[in-house]
């Protein structure tokens, strides 16, 4: 069977008739990977195209959150006006159900047991009695802890004096069951003790959900989790599967100060994480300062549009009680919601920026042919702006464009749209076209390493009338796809194909060519024989990459086939150092300003790309520029990357010698020291001729 075929507008494949050799014996042959018996279809001849079914995937969580309106002034009543006010503005109808109790509802008192004590003063009948109102009026309830010893509470008092021992170490699972039993369905954890004592965010997150898990075991009843270790541990590279949300950078606002327009636009660049949001797992920009007093309606309507192109969890924060008729319908926005809470899960990322400043991102969405545009600029002045169909994905054909502010059908046009954007604003599009085309691979290639039990077998309803099964349950069942070609380093959107029968979702980790491997959870498809796809935005090298799935701790979905397409905006290169034959590389995959660029192997990951603009700079990130650190013009001056500003220090000439020369020193990308090894760092050198300095970009 050929590894790949050709895909136009959606799944396709051409009609081959196989005999299948299934015998009816086996009929009874249990589910792979320890499900129940599939009903297939022994009699049919003729394979079927890669299904169209996309499953949908959990949304990301939405309602309120006490802490921008309230810090540490809550109790019973206040909490109790904002669900009332929830349900009665209609925000509970438009989809914001979660009502968070933020740090201030325990001073860090425990009885003897080490169980937590609630100020019945504060709380009367304790938190338990919280919960249960707020589930009275059809909402849920979300409550605050810290990954520490002490809270944030402890060492940043606000409107209370500093309450000492209000974090949760030490007492992770009895925690995690005392809110459980109270009836709570989220918790979020902050990082203040953490951050204090030094722990380690990874290990300390993995311990406090497996807590959770310990303590559902015993209840009977989970919570979700809000990990919020403000991104300083790259959450994005191991929060999939661990929690269906995690922050992404420090807070949007501090106590006491007013929304900033500046801090909006640093948290959703932050947040831009698009391999790591998907199938219900989601990177988090933080709480909405929508409504907050110091935000203009139009200011409001930015922030909206930016986390909802972000697909980000929507936490409003204004005072629900004293919230204008403006605020209410720019949060209850049923389009703009749409666009965020889409079935599909993913994240928007930047295709376009032809002029500095005005840009334009794109997140598919269900279905076929659709997009969400934002069209963001972030100048002084009025500017128009340009979504070209290719670079989000499309065919040059006729597409249809919608306006979602203003709710007004903008026309069909071909090829692009173009509108005028008011300075510091955004306006917000849906798209409708035709897909370009994409490359399907089928899961039981030749061409596919299989490992372990890992086994093809006969599937009547999938694409090729097979699948592969038995991944998973141990580190050696595994199955790579091999060959999956890319035409360019970019962001592809890989359409994966499988069979769970279970009535709950299956995970599997996948991993592109050497990257940060993600957890991936595959909903229920209905039965053992029904097909259903989910879809991830993967980073590939240009040329041929693979994807590997596995499952050390149970059983993965079956395996279908994987559909890859471009979009083509996100396209760039990787820098390849000619003595090393290694990329220039980010670490982790930081975003931190101050980040120096290091040799590591070529794995085509986000981290590896660099998209050069006309104005000469080498973009990562989407926003962030590689740079001469503090302007430097000295040898040794390390190379970094930094919020793009335009300076000279941030402009490159790509020179034909395979040179790369910074336009304000006139000195060499350099490896230090001559050297090839991963991590070798990278910085400014007079320019010598040496292989060192020597880069291809592919």
């Amino acid at each position: 069977m050929s590894s790949a075929r050709t895909a136009v507008t959606h799944w396709t494949r051409r009609l081959v008739v196989r005999a299948l050799v299934l015998s009816l014996a086996l009929a009874g042959l249990v589910a792979l990977g320890g499900g129940r018996t599939p009903s297939e279809d022994l009699g049919r001849t003729a394979p079927v195209a890669v299904t169209t079914n996309q499953v949908a995937v959990p949304p990301a969580p939405m309602g309120w959150a006490s802490w921008n309106s309230f810090a540490s002034s809550i109790d019973y009543n206040t909490i109790k006006a904002q669900a009332d006010a929830l349900v009665s503005s209609g925000m509970s109808a438009a989809g914001y159900k979660y009502v968070n109790i933020d740090d201030g509802w325990w001073q860090g008192a425990r009885d003897g047991n080490g169980r937590i004590v609630t100020d019945e003063s504060l709380f009367p009948g304790g938190m338990k009695a919280m919960a249960d109102y707020i589930h009275s009026k059809g909402l849920k309830a979300g409550i605050y802890t810290d990954a520490g010893k002490q809270g944030c509470g402890y060492y940043y008092p606000t409107t209370r004096p500093a309450a000492p021992n209000t974090g949760s170490e030490g007492h992770y699972q009895q925690d995690m069951q005392t809110f459980q039993e109270w009836g709570f369905d989220f918790v979020k954890i902050d990082w203040c003790g953490g951050n204090a004592e030094g722990l380690d965010q990874e290990t300390t997150y993995r311990a406090i959900s497996a807590a959770n898990d310990a303590a559902t075991a015993i209840t009977g009843r989970k919570l979700v989790l809000s990990f919020c270790e403000w991104g300083t541990g790259n959450s994005w590279n191991w929060g999939a599967g661990l929690a269906p949300m995690w922050r992404t950078s420090t807070d949007i606002i501090f106590w006491g100060n007013s929304p900033s327009a500046a801090n909006m636009l640093a948290n959703f660049d932050k947040a831009l994480h698009p391999s790591s949001q998907h199938t219900g797992y989601y990177n988090d920009p933080d709480m909405l300062m929508v409504g907050m007093n110091g935000f203009s309606a139009a200011q409001n309507r930015t922030h909206m549009s930016l986390w909802a192109i972000s697909g980000a969890p929507l936490l409003a924060g204004n005072n629900l009680t004293t919230m204008s008729t403006t605020t209410r319908d720019i949060l209850t926005n049923s389009e703009v919601v749409a666009i965020d809470q889409d079935a599909r899960g993913l994240q928007g990322v930047k295709v376009a920026e032809d002029t500095k400043g005005l840009q334009v991102y794109s997140k598919v969405l269900s279905g076929t042919g659709k997009r969400a545009v934002l069209l963001l600029n972030r100048t002084s002045s009025a500017a128009s702006v340009t979504a070209r169909w290719s670079d989000l994905g499309l065919t040059a054909a006729s597409a249809s464009v919608r306006n979602v502010w203003t709710a007004t059908n903008a026309g069909s046009s071909a090829t692009s749209y173009t509108t005028s954007v008011p300075a510091g604003e955004a306006v917000l599009l849906t798209v409708s076209g035709t897909e370009a085309s994409g490359t399907t691979y089928e899961a039981e290639s030749s061409s596919n390493t299989l490992a372990g039990s890992a086994a093809n077998a006969t599937c009547a309803n999938c694409s090729g009338g097979s699948l592969v099964g038995w991944i998973g349950n141990g580190t050696a069942n595994t199955l790579t796809f091999n060959g999956v070609n890319a035409s360019a380093s970019g962001v592809k959107l890989a359409t994966i194909a499988y069979v769970n029968g279970d009535t709950t979702a299956r995970t599997a980790t996948l991993q592109v060519n050497g990257q940060q491997p993600t957890v991936v959870s595959f909903p229920p498809t209905g039965s053992w024989s029904t097909p259903g796809t989910v879809s991830v935005l993967v980073g590939t090298a240009k040329g041929s990459n693979t994807m590997k799935f596995s499952n050390s701790g149970g059983w993965a979905p079956n395996l279908d086939a994987v559909l890859l397409q471009g979009i083509a905006g996100t396209n760039g290169n990787e820098i390849i150092g000619t003595g090393s034959n290694r990329c220039l590389d980010l670490a982790k995959n930081t975003i931190t300003n101050g980040t120096q660029a290091a040799l590591w192997d070529c794995v085509g990951g986000h981290n590896q790309t660099f998209t050069s603009t006309s104005r000469g700079e080498l973009v990562v990130y989407g926003n962030k520029c590689l740079d001469a650190d503090d302007n430097g013009t000295t040898n040794g001056t390390k190379v970094i990357i930094w919020d793009c500003t335009g300076g000279t220090n941030q402009k490159w000439t790509v020179n034909s010698n395979g040179t790369i020369t910074n336009n304000q020193s006139g000195l060499c990308l350099d490896a230090v020291g001559n050297g090839t090894a991963n991590g070798t760092k990278i910085d400014l050198w007079t320019c010598n001729g040496g292989t060192n300095q020597k880069w291809a970009l592919n």
